[in-house]
C-alpha cells in the first residue's frame, strides 16, 4: 500500500509560480507517478509523468515548457514546479502513483493510488 500526501497549492495571479510536493510513504512497487488536475465539470486529466527508475520525463502538450515534474529519490518526494501560470491551470491537482501495467502514463486508469489532492486557483 502506497500513501501519498500533497501539499503547496493556493491562489496565485496570473503569471505567477507555485510548486507542488507530494510525499510517497514507500518507493516500493511504483513504477510511474504522475500529477493529474481536475477542474469543475471536466476530467481527470494528466498533467506530467515521470518513471522513476529511468528519470523520464512527459509532459501534457498544454503545460510543456512551463511545469516540471521532478523527483527526491532520497525523500520519496514528488514535485511539480509550475511557472507562467495562467486561469486555465484552475483545478484540483492529484499525486498518483502505479504499478507496470501497460498504458500511457496520462491515463488514470493505470494507477492504483492517489493522494488527497490540492487546489490549485489562478486569477487574471
Amino acid at each position: 500500500q502506497v500513501q501519498l500526501a500533497e501539499s503547496g497549492g493556493g491562489s496565485v495571479q496570473a503569471g505567477g509560480s507555485l510548486t507542488l510536493s507530494c510525499a510517497a510513504s514507500t518507493s516500493e512497487s511504483i513504477y510511474r507517478m504522475g500529477w493529474f488536475r481536475q477542474a469543475p465539470g471536466k476530467e481527470r486529466e494528466g498533467v506530467a509523468g515521470i518513471y522513476p527508475r529511468t528519470g523520464a520525463r512527459l509532459y501534457a502538450d498544454s503545460v510543456k515548457g512551463r511545469f516540471t515534474i521532478s523527483q527526491d529519490n532520497a525523500k520519496n518526494t514528488l514535485y511539480l514546479q509550475m511557472n507562467s501560470l495562467k486561469p486555465e491551470d484552475t483545478a484540483i491537482y492529484y499525486c498518483a502513483a502505479g504499478p507496470a501495467n501497460g498504458g500511457t502514463w496520462s491515463d488514470p486508469s493505470r494507477y492504483n493510488y492517489w493522494g488527497q489532492g490540492t487546489q490549485v486557483t489562478v486569477s487574471s
